[in-house]
């Protein structure tokens, strides 16, 4: 796989020795057993996938050359390059500018874009609509296109079915800047809907299945369907896609439960169920799951909590939370500034929205194991940051070095 030039400070000694050392040892990705660190009383369980993906870095790259090679230009993101606030706060201090928040609120108008200007795309893509308005103001929107591959693999996917008269049901956030990109791309194919959750596909299914007054479903899913969707005949004939971050066994089960209820409804069998339900296979992206496939092997091994380190608002990242919440304590932080001592810290709670400070996270007892993992847009030096502060509370952050050193 190709290899990008990313700044070294966002990379680690300690974690680049051991993702070498394991890929060498298991080049078919079929061990998902954790890393075990070893710091006298504390034993840290890392997970044998995490961090940087190949679309995060193949963005980092693209963002920091075009830094570097336009000086005095004036250089735009359309909103944050990736979901991390480390990598985001150093483009901001290199003189980058966002023009939109991420949930697509307008920062700096249109209007004052000069066609000499530079305008990034970020990784999770965009709308054929903000394509059109750059091209407008005479700026080619795909010059300086950071697209992580795998996104535009779905956007392939859904125009493929698209053209088979398969209407597109897209699982994701629907306020998530992926989403509103995919359902953008999707809907100049093909009618497209949106569903976020179990508990939406149960209801579309019940349009389906025309249990629900069709009516309701404008109200139901408003602002999640694309304009002119019929739903007397749309959903006829479908296919699932998906936000490439998402949980995927949400996704599976999504997708299960669709087709279930278009062949109970159409009364078909299984030889016949592709005339009215797309394969479109998993259009997840291969790290997020490598990253949620390590986090189950982790979860196999016995420990006391689990910490998990992202950016706050990554979708990837929350959902590796939510399969370790459902084990075990689990701690969501952003870097290892969170730990304030061996008996404080802040961590995020993704269901709420909200940081809270929590004491005792770390057992008062002779041997503590904790399992580590981190986000597809978190660096690896966030990573090793924190490895190093927990040894510390420990005061064997030595060992740290001593441990890469042995990895090497």
């Amino acid at each position: 796989m190709k290899t990008f030039n990313v700044p070294i400070i966002y990379r680690s000694p300690l974690i680049s020795a051991i993702k070498q050392q394991r890929k060498q040892d298991d080049r078919m990705k079929k061990d998902f057993t954790p890393t075990r660190l070893e710091f006298g009383p504390l034993t840290i369980l890392l997970a044998r996938h995490f961090g940087f993906c190949y679309g995060v870095e193949n963005a980092i790259e693209i963002a920091f050359r075009t830094v570097d090679e336009n000086e005095g230009k004036r250089i735009f993101l359309l909103s944050e390059m990736i979901h991390n606030p480390q990598v985001n706060s150093d483009l901001l201090l290199r003189g980058v500018q966002f023009l939109m928040d991420t949930s697509g609120k307008q920062l700096i108008p249109w209007e004052s874009l000069q066609s000499d200007d530079i305008v990034i795309i970020p990784a999770f893509g965009t709308t054929l609509e903000i394509e059109s308005r750059l091209e407008s103001l005479g700026i080619a929107p795909l010059k300086y296109n950071t697209t992580c591959p795998f996104v535009e693999r779905v956007w392939n996917k859904a125009e493929q079915i698209g053209q088979k008269a398969y209407t597109v049901i897209v699982h994701g956030k629907p306020k998530h800047e992926e989403t509103r990109a995919t359902f953008s791309h999707s809907r100049s194919h093909t009618p497209t809907v949106v569903v976020k959750d179990m508990a939406q596909t149960h209801r579309l299914a019940a349009y389906i299945r025309e249990e629900i007054p069709a009516e309701n479903f404008y109200e139901e899913f408003k602002g999640q369907y694309s304009e002119g969707f019929d739903v007397t005949q749309h959903l006829q004939r479908v296919g699932v896609v998906n936000q490439t971050t998402m949980l995927a066994s949400e996704t599976q089960a999504i997708a299960d439960y669709v087709r279930q209820a278009i062949q109970e409804h159409y009364q078909l069998p299984d030889e016949r169920i592709a005339e009215r339900f797309a394969d479109t296979r998993d259009t997840l992206c291969y790290a997020t799951n490598d990253n949620q496939t390590a986090v189950t092997g982790m979860l196999n091994e016995p420990a006391d909590l689990a910490i998990v380190v992202g950016g706050y608002n990554s979708s990837n990242t929350s959902h590796l939370v939510e399969l370790c919440e459902a084990q075990l304590p689990t701690f969501f932080i952003s870097s290892e500034e969170k730990l304030i001592s061996q008996n404080e810290l802040l961590h995020y709670d993704f269901h709420r929205h909200e940081e809270l400070r929590s004491t005792g996270f770390l057992p008062s007892k002779e041997k503590v194991t904790l399992l580590l993992t981190s986000g597809a847009s978190c660096p690896d030096a966030i990573v090793e940051g924190v490895i190093r502060k927990l040894a510390g509370f420990y005061g064997l952050e030595h060992l740290v070095d001593e441990t890469a050193a042995a990895w090497s």
